[in-house]
């Protein structure tokens, strides 16, 4: 057993509780002891529930079973003995188990007494030994002291002494103003001085102190003296100081206060620029704008001269010139801004951009000559302006000097935007002239106008012209100019040159009212739009000659190439501007304008293309179909239309070829109206004889007609072209669609009225998603009589009121997956097909299918009121299921 397992028995059997002279252990005492005894075949004895009687007779069953009964007890008997052996092997070992502890414990005892005895030993002698050496070094702490104190006062001693030679001395130098020898014992001593500043508390010391601060400015007031003779007009030569005595007075001036060398500056700046002050007073001649070359001609001169002089006097980390220059431009600055405030009616354009230019190129070169520290430029900044020059690419901001003197001009550049504006409504009104003379096409080989390059060409130019003048408010401003005159150009130019409509029933009226609605296309509004779109199609439309198309295609690629540039042009000025103008400029209203510009287009032509068609419709129309006695060729009109798109197509899309997509959408803008137009029309066709039967030939003849015209109109985008490409799948898709249903409404007709349980299967069949008025003219085809039109069309309502009911039961419970209106497929070009020629088996099926076709819209039908103000039927159940037919009935039968 081990000990831990052994150690938990003894614990847990220290109260087993006694009872019925049985021994009853805990159950954790029961688990440990299973988990110690475990073994492979598990002891009947061992069993918490052990009974003698049913183990005994388990042994002896039967009678003769008790012939082993010996045999039975000698084997208990052994096992018992066995058992006592291995308990009295079990108490002996944990009896010597305790003794050997015992022993350890006591062993572990000595060791642990021997350790503290030999540690305490250990600390006292190391306390003898710190002591030893405490006696050893205290000697030589007290001479290291000793060393200390002497040195600092041999060194305070020769401090003083240095301080009041020094004071001597200097005050003999001052007088015999030796500047070049005062330098060195100044430093000295002020650096000294600083030294006993700690004593100030001694008398003595004080008075050295002060004298030292008396020297300081003695040689302060005597030097600006010195310069103020040495630079004075008529100098007295008492006390004239030679350049290098100046020089060195100028060394002596960096040792002193601060205060004082920036005095000495101030006034030698001042006296520097007096000549410039008194030449270019704002009453002098040579002061106004047209001659501010010459100002800064002068301070190149005066530099020159000055560098010339005195360029070896001022220490160069006084940087004197660049101190110079810095006040040139700030006074330059004042005095241009007090003389343009008085003289402001007298600035131009052309004056202001060449005080402009002057100042610029000024501020460059000073920004090369100069690293601008005494402006408070940055190193970093410095070592930009000396390696990268400000070029045409690089911005004025990275220059040091940018705006020093240019800053007065930004109040007076509204003269600036002033005059881009009277320019650019001098180039409108060229472009307007232009506009009328007739577009040579082929000789420009290319179809947009010129106008508009050379228009966003002019805007390129002022907008890289403002940058480099300010990038703040006027920049703004010249993106409102260009705002404004971008709806100009669209509504003068563009608009302006686009041909007119005219139609012969509305005469001038319509011409007026057209123009009204064009003269400002910045302000036409989607209703008005829309309106235009009306006027257009109203009265027998004129066609357009092909110089008329191409003009109307060259106002659409203008309009597309503006409305791309216009874009270019939001993004460029948005990238110039300063942060704050970011946000308010916005050209989404100019963009919107050329939207509209390439959209009118568009259905110009689509409304010419349709005028083409128009007499052929009308000849359709007056054909009588239930005439014609043989099928053969296409009719007439269908040539006709042909023959009307294989003129106009082509020379739209050779004209549209770099605007591919514009002409898709006009394809598809195409097909959109005059497919509709065809089946109004189609429905206006009779086809039924006057015994009240089908012309089959008629209706042959119709849908041979039909499917000709979904070829064309299929071959449309690519009609007259050597080049013979696919048309674009949604396309093709629409003209399928549609035509299909065309081609549908014609084998409606074809299906006899009787019975009439099968021919409204059949409408339902072949047109799900028709309506009432549409049954209603396929009826007027067949020529059925209004008596028993009302008894179909309530029979159609019926029927397709039982189809939406079993569309409901079949679709799914909740009203999220109830299907909608799309999603119904439509019908491809396949299924058609085999409508048209059914067989017997669809003929037999065709009642199954279409009492399980559901329409996607019929009719408002009157099958009874869904409004109800009872909400449960007589026996108590619940109307849930007809409020859903009647919310289904409502999306599908709008």
């Amino acid at each position: 057993m081990s000990e831990p397992a052994a150690t938990a028995v003894a614990d847990a059997a220290v109260v087993p509780s006694i009872g019925n002279n049985k021994i009853h252990f805990s159950k954790e005492v029961k688990q440990v002891i299973d988990k110690v005894l475990k073994t492979d075949e598990q002891d009947p004895m061992d069993a918490p529930d052990f009974n003698t009687v049913d183990y005994i007779n388990q042994l002896f069953p039967n009678e003769q079973s008790l012939a082993t009964i010996d045999e039975t007890i000698q084997r208990m008997q052994c096992e018992v003995s066995l058992i006592d052996d291995n308990i009295r092997s079990v108490v002996r070992g944990q009896t010597n188990t305790g003794q050997d502890g015992q022993l350890a414990l006591c062993e572990a005892q000595k060791v642990i007494s021997s350790l503290y005895s030999h540690i305490i030993d250990v600390k006292t002698r190391a306390e003898r030994t710190e002591e030893m050496v405490k006696e050893i070094t205290r000697d030589i702490k007290q001479l290291d002291c000793a060393k200390r104190n002497l040195t600092s006062a041999i060194t305070t001693l020769n401090h003083l002494h240095m301080l009041v030679g020094g004071i001597e001395s200097l005050n003999e130098l001052i007088v015999r103003r030796s500047y070049g020898e005062i330098l060195n014992p100044l430093q000295a001593i002020t650096e000294v001085n600083q030294h006993f500043q700690q004593y100030s508390d001694i008398e003595e010391i004080k008075n050295l102190s002060q004298s030292v601060d008396k020297i300081q400015v003695t040689l302060a007031q005597q030097i600006t003296e010195d310069f103020k003779e040495a630079f004075a007009s008529k100098p007295s030569t008492q006390h004239k100081l030679g350049l290098n005595q100046l020089a060195d007075a100028c060394k002596v001036m960096s040792v002193l206060d601060a205060k004082v060398k920036k005095e000495l500056l101030k006034w030698f700046i001042a006296q520097q620029l007096e000549e410039y002050m008194h030449l270019f007073h704002e009453n002098q001649d040579i002061a106004w704008l047209d001659k501010i070359d010459k100002r800064y001609a002068w301070l190149k001169r005066h530099l020159l001269d000055f560098e010339d002089k005195y360029g070896a006097v001022f220490p160069l980390d006084w940087e004197v010139s660049e101190r110079i220059t810095v006040e040139f431009c700030r006074q330059t600055r004042q005095q241009l801004s007090q003389i343009m405030a008085k003289r402001t009616n007298e600035i131009d354009v052309r004056l202001l951009l060449f005080a402009i230019n002057k100042t610029q190129a000024f501020e460059q070169l000073l920004s090369k000559r100069f690293t601008g520290i005494t402006l408070g430029a940055t190193p970093a900044e410095q070592t930009r302006v000396l390696t990268l020059p400000a070029t045409a690419e690089t911005p004025l901001t990275a220059t040091v000097f940018h705006d020093q003197i240019g800053q007065c001009f930004k109040p007076h550049l509204d003269i600036y935007i002033r005059s881009i504006d009277r320019n650019l409504s001098e180039l409108l009104e060229k472009f307007i002239e232009m506009s009328k003379e007739p577009y040579k096409f082929a000789e420009a080989k290319t179809t947009v106008y010129p106008s508009s390059g050379d228009l966003f060409v002019f805007y390129k130019k002022c907008m890289v012209q403002c940058n480099q003048l300010s990038n703040e408010q006027p920049m703004y401003d010249l993106a409102l100019v260009f705002k404004k005159y971008l709806r100009e150009y669209a509504a003068k130019v563009l608009e302006g040159s686009t041909p007119k409509v005219v139609t012969s029933s509305t005469g001038s009226s319509i011409g007026k009212s057209v123009s009204l609605l064009t003269r400002d296309m910045q302000n036409l509004s989607t209703a008005a739009g829309q309106v235009f779109h009306n006027f257009l199609k109203e009265g027998d439309t004129q066609r357009f000659a092909r110089d008329d198309l191409v003009r109307i295609c060259c106002v659409l690629t203008t309009g597309e190439y503006c409305l791309e540039t216009v874009q270019q042009l939001e993004d460029k000025l948005k990238e110039k501007v300063t942060p704050a103008y970011v946000s308010k400029i916005d050209m989404s209203e100019e963009k919107d304008v050329f939207h509209r510009i390439i959209s009118n287009c568009i259905q110009l032509l689509v409304q010419d293309l349709e005028a083409g068609c128009e007499a052929s419709l009308q000849a359709m129309a007056k054909v009588q179909w239930q005439h014609i006695s043989n099928v053969g060729d296409q009719s007439a009109f269908i040539s006709s239309i042909c023959s009307n798109f294989k003129q106009t197509v082509p020379t739209i899309r050779d004209t549209l070829a770099s605007s591919r997509k514009y002409f898709t959408q006009f394809c598809h803008r195409f097909v959109a109206a005059f497919i509709p137009k065809f089946i109004n029309v189609l429905y206006r066709c009779k086809l039924t004889l006057s015994d009240g039967s089908n012309n089959v030939l008629g209706c042959e003849q119709l849908l041979l007609d039909t499917h000709s015209l979904k070829t064309a109109l299929l071959e449309l985008p690519s009609v007259g072209s050597s080049v013979n490409r696919k048309a674009p799948t949604s396309y093709t898709k629409v003209v399928v669609k549609d035509m299909t249903r065309a081609e549908m409404i014609i084998k409606v007709v074809m299906t006899p009225v009787q019975p009439p349980a099968h021919f409204t299967q059949q409408v339902l069949k072949l047109l799900p998603d028709i309506t009432i008025a549409e049954y209603q003219k396929i009826l007027d085809m067949k020529a059925v009589k209004r008596v028993d039109q009302l008894q179909l069309i309530d029979l159609f309502k019926h029927t397709a009121s039982a189809a939406a009911v079993s569309g409901l039961m079949d679709a799914p419970a909740s009203e999220e997956e109830t299907p909608t209106v799309s999603d119904t497929p439509a019908p491809t070009t396949e299924e058609p097909e085999a409508i048209a020629n059914p067989t017997p088996d669809a003929t037999a099926t065709a009642s199954t299918t279409t009492a399980n076709a559901t329409p996607k819209r019929a009719f408002i039908f009157s099958v009874g009121s869904f409004t109800g103000s009872a909400d449960k039927n007589a026996d108590g159940s619940s109307q849930t299921g007809i409020r859903k037919l009647e919310s289904l009935l409502k999306k599908r039968f709008p």
